[in-house]
């Protein structure tokens, strides 16, 4: 009886530790996939505090709860299970489909320069009158929904990029571990942006001791600062990440030549910039990566814009 009580507590040593080396194994492999996505995310988090302009502040963290919820849903319930049934079944049509959404974040980056060089502004404008302030926070928040999804999508692709090879079960657990947390950083960060400029209101309104009221009216100066910075940061991570997985989407459909050329560059760099290397050659890579981001999606935005002129001129 002993030993059989000895040999099972054995079994259950075993498993305990199987599931503790599986639950590691996830967790790496969900921050590998994380940190591939890092350029989308980052873009997310700066595209999403222009949703909460014209609000009143009591309604900001309220809408930004209302958006985060719907990316929930756009990972975990639509995202998710379409990434499992592509990758179980059709797992030939991963690259091409990341870079399709590659190739849509180049185009978003591009316009988004044009837009800047002095070129016709095609997003959506506030210049009209709000005249029902509830309808209009219902169609803000489906808006950003909507680009959400866009954008979540290339994030769990990326994602399942990373996992293919894994099992079923671990390709469910790590994108629905990354689609979680990236969710929870992305709007905690925005939430906290679009903030800033009411705690240094109420540090300078409300504080008695200098150090509070100075450090108040930083934050209020820093807050349009911090949203110039992130829209050009934004800009040129939708830029280096298209042009990124447009590249090794290549490179995995047999086309070696552009990943080659980054890749040798990226090497002399890192080999004549002795103990700054990595860093300047990552730095060179994406810098390359952006260029081809913003040539094709160029190419792609003057393509569009002649398409909807003609069909202007048409009607």
């Amino acid at each position: 009886m002993p030993t059989g009580l000895v040999a099972l507590l054995d079994d259950i040593s075993v498993i305990a530790k199987a599931a503790a080396a599986t639950i590691d194994d996830v967790g790496v492999a969900a921050t590998k996939a994380g940190t591939k996505a890092a350029g989308v995310v980052i873009d997310d988090a700066a595209v999403t505090p222009s949703y909460v302009t014209e609000f009143t502040p009591d309604r900001e963290l309220p809408i930004i709860r209302k958006i985060a919820l719907g990316s929930l849903k756009n990972k975990l319930l639509i995202l998710l299970p379409a990434a499992l049934i592509l990758s179980q079944f059709l797992p030939w049509a991963v690259t091409p489909l990341l870079m399709a959404g590659g190739l849509f974040l180049c185009f978003e980056g591009a316009e988004k320069v044009l837009e800047k060089l002095g070129g016709e502004k095609h997003g959506e404008t506030l210049e009209d009158p709000i005249t029902d302030m509830a309808e209009f926070e219902k169609e803000r928040t489906s808006g950003a929904i909507r680009t959400d999804f866009i954008l979540s999508a290339e994030i769990m692709a990326i994602a399942l990029a990373e996992v293919a090879g894994e099992p079923l079960l671990s390709r469910a657990i790590i994108l629905a571990v990354v689609g979680i947390v990236i969710t929870i950083a992305v709007y905690g960060v925005v939430a906290l942006i679009v903030k800033m400029d009411d705690i240094g209101l109420h540090l300078v309104k409300h504080r008695d001791s200098a150090f509070e009221k100075q450090l108040g009216a930083g934050l209020l100066h820093a807050m349009p600062r911090l949203l110039a910075v992130l829209s050009v940061v934004g800009t040129a991570a939708m830029l280096w990440v298209g042009g990124g997985i447009i590249i090794h989407g290549f490179h995995e459909l047999g086309v070696h030549g552009p990943s080659d050329a980054a890749h040798a560059v990226q090497h002399a760099v890192e080999a004549s910039t002795g103990a700054l290397g990595g860093i300047l050659g990552w730095l060179t890579y994406a810098v390359l990566s952006a260029i081809v981001g913003l040539v094709l999606g160029g190419i792609v935005a003057m393509i569009l814009h002649g398409v909807q002129k003609a069909r202007g001129k048409a009607h």
